[in-house]
């Protein structure tokens, strides 16, 4: 898609908009800011502290682990820079790490989930260290066989990967191996193809389990995003005897509970997942339970509703609360790369107190305001990045979405507060996403779009975002 032949017009771009629209969280007055509740200059966060109770735990049927019904994901892990590393250049602070696994292990936290794909492929190794310094049976690693790009799938350089990971997290064994993001790629009939090639036409499935055989990995279960038809065909194949899941990972909030497909036709109700999954009592791991951070940050009116109904607890602890509540649930990710983010969601877990059936109302209410609004549903994934040319998108987005939700976007000369609004929307983009990586960059060559499990036009989306601040810095709004 060429850049020139993208519609780039005010009107179209204020309709895209929408009026009251929703956004992500980890933004600060159309910026960034990664605190917990970012609704804290209005009253409506919660002080974090650390946790009194004790962590609520689940039993895996499988293998009898015991295990925290909060993991600690490891896709965002804090820099020396302050910032998280799912965007950043930065060297990984392995002091703050050790720091955040040590008190992650005192307050019951014992899955740690990584990838060889995390943090720019720095992840396992930072894992390797902070976990490697406690008992090897104090805690469980879930990693994956992250074989995306096509020179992996040869059998060897598959195993190849494995190998690595064992390497780097320090270990003889895995605990929870996954095959990594099944369905996520946008190709429609191709989809299934290229799982085909990644796992079963090279034998690296068969290889798989006779390594679990072995006992080089304890659990073989696969994280799931997109195309139905894969995830309905590897349960298929657990149904005629020919293997066995012990776990499943699916993206599960209160948001994709019931409105996945409303976001994208191409993703799957959450609710289809985890009952095709708890009626084989097959159990799951929860990830996206933020939805990319979108649900620690809440349209206004709802969080309003949300601290009159809990004033102490955080916006974000109703969307872990949610995640948390269904039985067949083992554990649910969350990537920690502040120690308030850490503290709260200790908080909320230690112990769960389960939603009552009220309360689920009030979410599948909630969820129904934040959904049908025209906001990006994009989860900050950043699986889109590195662009080619440069763009932060998620960065983008995240600033997008945020002046959305704070209803804070210049729409005519006419409005009272134009001017204002005007300079606080360019000074946020040009404090957020650095000029040699903003939308004007994009120049629709899609080599994003294949790789968005949500399903975005990520390039018409930046067009439009970057036709519309051209009109607005000429004033021809």
């Amino acid at each position: 898609m060429s850049k020139t032949n993208i519609n780039n017009s005010r009107r179209d771009f204020l309709k895209f908009m929408g009026v009251g629209a929703i956004g992500t969280a980890v933004a600060s007055a159309c910026g960034r800011n990664d605190s917990v509740d970012a609704t804290a200059d209005d009253g409506l966060a919660a002080v974090s502290s650390e946790p009194s109770g004790t962590m609520t735990y689940r039993i895996n049927h499988n293998t009898g682990d015991k295990v925290s019904l909060l993991g600690y994901g490891c896709m965002r892990l804090p820099t020396v820079q302050g910032a998280s590393s799912i965007r950043s250049d930065d060297a990984i602070d392995q002091d703050k790490v050790n720091a955040q696994v040590d008190h992650s292990l005192k307050h019951g936290i014992n899955y740690f989930d990584t990838s060889p794909a995390y943090c720019r492929g720095l992840s396992e190794a930072a894992m390797g260290i902070a976990l490697s310094r406690h008992p090897r049976d104090s805690y469980f690693i879930a990693t994956k066989l992250s074989n995306f790009n096509s020179s992996t799938w040869p059998r060897e350089k598959s195993i190849e990967m494995f190998e690595n990971s064992l390497r780097n997290l320090q270990t003889d064994y895995i605990d929870y191996l996954l095959l990594h993001s099944i369905g996520g790629s946008s190709d429609g009939l191709n989809s299934m193809e290229t799982y085909k090639a990644r796992y079963e036409d090279n034998g690296i499935l068969d290889w798989l389990v006779e390594q679990k055989e072995k006992g080089r990995i304890r659990n073989l279960g696969f994280s799931y995003h997109g195309d139905i038809a894969i995830f309905d065909h590897l349960l298929d194949k657990m149904d005629r005897g020919e293997i066995h899941w012990d776990f499943v990972q699916i993206q599960h909030n209160y948001v994709d509970w019931s409105f996945a497909r409303d976001i994208n036709p191409r993703n799957t109700n959450s609710e289809y997942l985890y009952e095709q999954l708890a009626k084989r009592n097959i159990p799951a791991v929860v990830m996206e339970p933020l939805l990319g951070g979108r649900l620690a940050e809440v349209p206004r009116r709802v969080a309003t509703e949300m601290k009159k109904r809990r004033p102490a607890d955080s916006v974000a602890s109703w969307a872990f609360r949610f995640a948390g509540t269904q039985p067949g649930i083992l554990t649910v990710l969350s990537g920690m790369t502040y120690d308030e983010h850490l503290n709260d969601n200790l908080k909320t877990f230690s112990p769960l107190e389960p939603l009552t059936d009220e309360e689920k109302e009030f979410l599948n209410e909630a969820a129904k305001k934040i959904v049908f609004n025209e906001s990006i549903p994009c989860t900050a994934c950043s699986y889109c990045m590195p662009c080619p040319y440069g763009v932060d998108i998620p960065g983008v987005f995240e600033h997008y979405n945020k002046c959305i939700n704070d209803d804070n976007v210049p729409r005519s000369m006419r409005d009272a507060n134009y001017a204002k609004a005007r300079r606080v929307f360019l000074g946020s983009y040009a404090e957020a996403v650095a000029p040699g990586r903003n939308a004007s960059r994009c120049i629709g060559c899609n080599h994003c779009v294949s790789h968005c499990p949500q399903g975005i036009d990520i390039p018409d989306k930046m067009h439009q975002i970057d036709g519309y601040i051209t009109d607005l810095r000429a004033d021809k709004i």
